[in-house]
């Protein structure tokens, strides 16, 4: 017995290929402006944190994305700050490090309506 031969796919519309292999390769990044990026007040004794822990959140997520090191991150995250046209400090590596380690992740539950927005 032979083995069935596969299915022969052949691209016709070349355009409409060549523009989906380009759209694989697009990044789509959305920074709400709105976003507390600075920590507010614990009320508790000695030094307050300067970041949110969004922010340290999105740090931590450009870095295991993209599979860079701590200070390769911050570095990612300022240039990508700056494209936004956002003037936000960056938290530096020592900062990220110490607060990851306690940082509560808290990705909201939303039903699939489309594309998913992380």
């Amino acid at each position: 017995m032979s083995k069935p031969l596969p299915p022969k796919y052949q691209t016709i519309n070349w355009q409409a290929y060549n523009q989906s292999l380009k759209q694989r390769g697009q990044l789509l990044l959305w920074l709400d402006k709105d976003m507390d990026w600075l920590a507010s007040a614990t009320g508790k004794r000695g030094r307050q944190p300067t970041f949110s822990d969004a922010a340290i959140q999105f740090c931590l997520t450009i870095k295991c994305l993209f599979g860079l090191a701590l200070r390769q991150a911050t570095g990612m995250v300022d240039s990508m700050l700056r494209l936004a046209g956002l003037d936000w400090a960056v938290p530096d590596f020592s900062t990220l490090s110490r607060r990851q380690k306690d940082l509560q992740v808290r990705i909201p539950v939303q039903k699939k309506q489309g594309c998913l927005h992380l």
